[in-house]
């Protein structure tokens, strides 16, 4: 008669097929319940993103199968979002905070920031979503949020009370924006320091709770507030989008560099509006010469600029709207390379700003 100890030695060697390590270095393997109606093998992933888990399913019944009174085998799957918790050194309860860049504007970086937190929602995570753009916030009128964040009052350890922001909760997702602050035709003109505190306030101020993933949706190009995040946190990554045009490639390339200079990895490149009127391929291009992931393609559908601009971003994820399968590829892509990087190289990133 079989034991559980038994089966779980027997599928510890398999290699999980998205990271490329076995399931026992990963510690994936949860236990195993041998009865007369079958066996059930429990198996916990990195992260609730994680695609094809019938792969998984499928490579543990072959190995299972010369195995005698064992029955039927069944996978249960569990999640647990694995991360670096970089945030606590600023109060943070986040096990992971996405920078979402490009090098120049109006690539789609913040419809690509949203539909990312959006996904990840989706596809069971807790999220947050900062709009860190503070001269051009963009998220509340994408998401639909509005209203003014509530304040709330928050007591330290030495008894000494303080004001806390409550972000505005938006179809499940917890968003921050300068944009919650202003008039609709308001602009904001801002020096450096300004700005350095403005992040630092929505950061360490604001009430995100625990989060799996926080999302922050950087202003375009290499400034002043890609490097105060830089020096408040350390990030478990950041993505890079653009466009498939030559044009946004070059400028995607100096974001790519100021990352590696800061010492931030790189979870990959993301292009988007890819079609008949940008083309196609040139970030899956850039992403095999510069030696990052590519997370995929978004397509520059319709839908996409319909409901962003009707504060129905969310909405994109509804099984009818044909940039879903689109987006929550991109999505499980960007969590698996958080899950590597974590996985591949445990200790934490050093800033070095030259």
């Amino acid at each position: 008669m079989p034991t559980e100890f038994g089966l779980l030695e027997r599928l510890r060697r398999l290699n999980d097929p998205e990271i490329g390590r076995s399931l026992g270095e990963l510690d994936m393997l949860k236990g195993a319940t041998i009865t007369p109606a079958g066996t059930t093998v429990r198996v916990e992933l990195p992260t609730p993103a994680y695609p094809g888990r019938e792969r998984i399913t499928t490579a543990i019944q072959q190995a299972l199968a010369e195995v005698s009174d064992v029955g039927p085998v069944s996978v249960a799957f569990t999640a647990v979002t694995k991360g670096k918790n970089t945030g606590g050194s600023i109060g943070l309860k986040v096990k992971n905070v996405v920078a979402v860049g490009s090098g120049k504007g109006g690539v789609g970086k913040s419809t690509v920031a949203a539909t990312l937190a959006y996904g990840l929602k989706t596809l069971g995570a807790s999220v947050g979503l900062m709009d860190a753009d503070v001269y051009g916030p963009s998220i509340p009128h994408m998401v639909g949020g509005g209203g003014l964040p509530a304040a709330v009052k928050h007591t330290l350890p030495n008894g000494e009370t303080m004001d806390r922001i409550v972000p505005v909760e938006v179809d499940g997702v917890k968003v921050i924006s300068m944009g919650y602050f202003l008039k609709p035709d308001q602009a904001v003109i801002w020096r450096g320091p300004l700005l350095h505190r403005a992040i630092t306030q929505f950061l360490k101020d604001t009430d995100w709770g625990e989060l799996d993933y926080l999302i922050i949706d950087l202003p375009p190009g290499t400034g002043d507030v890609s490097l105060t995040i830089s020096q408040l946190l350390g990030l478990a990554g950041a993505i890079v989008v653009c466009t498939p045009q030559q044009v946004a490639l070059l400028d995607a390339l100096k974001a790519i560099s100021m990352y590696r200079q800061v010492k931030i990895p790189l979870l990959g490149i993301v292009e988007n509006m890819t079609g008949e009127i940008f083309g196609r391929g040139g970030a899956q291009q850039t992403a095999i010469t510069q030696g990052i992931p590519f997370l995929g393609e978004i397509p520059i559908e319709a839908q996409i600029r319909v409901r962003g601009d009707e504060g129905r971003i969310a909405s994109l994820f509804n099984d009818d709207s044909p940039a879903r399968p689109h987006l929550l590829h991109m999505c499980q892509r960007a969590a698996m390379e958080i899950a590597k990087s974590l996985l591949s190289t445990p200790s934490l990133p050093t800033l070095e700003i030259l």
